[in-house]
Order: C-alpha cells, then sequence, then structure tokens
C-alpha cells in the first residue's frame, strides 16, 4: 500500500493510487496527486474536479468517460465539455485521473 505525506499526516492510497478514504481529501491532496502524475493543475483543471466532486456528490459515483464529457458539457458548454478538451487536460484518461486528484473512486466500468 502505498500513501502520501501532507502536511506531516499519512494519507493511505489504494493499489491505484485513488485515496482509501474519501475524507481525506483536500485541495493539498489534489495536488501532491497530481504531482506523482507529472501534472500541474490550473484553474481549468480545479473547475472540472470541482464539477467531479458535485457530480459524486448528487450521485454517489464517479463518472466514465462519455458521462463525464456529457455532464461537463450541461453545467460548462462545450468548448469544455468535449473529449479533446478533456483529454488534453487530464493525459489521455480524464474519467480516471479526473476521479483520481478528485478525491473520488476509481469509475467502476474504467480497466
Amino acid at each position: 500500500m502505498s500513501e502520501l505525506l501532507i502536511e506531516g499526516r499519512s494519507i493511505p492510497l489504494d493499489k491505484d493510487g485513488y485515496l482509501r478514504e474519501l475524507a481525506d481529501w483536500s485541495p493539498a491532496v489534489a495536488h501532491a496527486l497530481a504531482e506523482r502524475e507529472e501534472l500541474e493543475l490550473q484553474p481549468e483543471h480545479w473547475e472540472i474536479l470541482d464539477l467531479l466532486r458535485g457530480f459524486y456528490a448528487e450521485f454517489q459515483l464517479s463518472p466514465a468517460n462519455r458521462p463525464l464529457v456529457k455532464y461537463v458539457a450541461q453545467k460548462l458548454g462545450p468548448d469544455k465539455g468535449n473529449s479533446l478538451h478533456l483529454n488534453r487536460l487530464f493525459k489521455g484518461a480524464p474519467a480516471k485521473l479526473a476521479a483520481k486528484l478528485a478525491g473520488l473512486p476509481k469509475p467502476t466500468n474504467c480497466l
């Protein structure tokens, strides 16, 4: 099992690098997870992470790619709610990587 050390606290991760406990998430944890993925979080990333956390709060699940694209398009418009934009932001794996950075479980239908 791996872990993150954030502000003197050990945050346990599962074998795929997702948080074991959703309550452990914070912006500092998101930055640390992004760093492990060699990604620097920008405002446009945070916009998607915040949306994802809202989606999870409403539906209690992490969306796969298609529902993620559709949800982002509904909330932020077609310029941001499209596969090209999300793939660019999240290294070609938007559902998995964005869920990880948002502190959510791995989408169930993602390998």
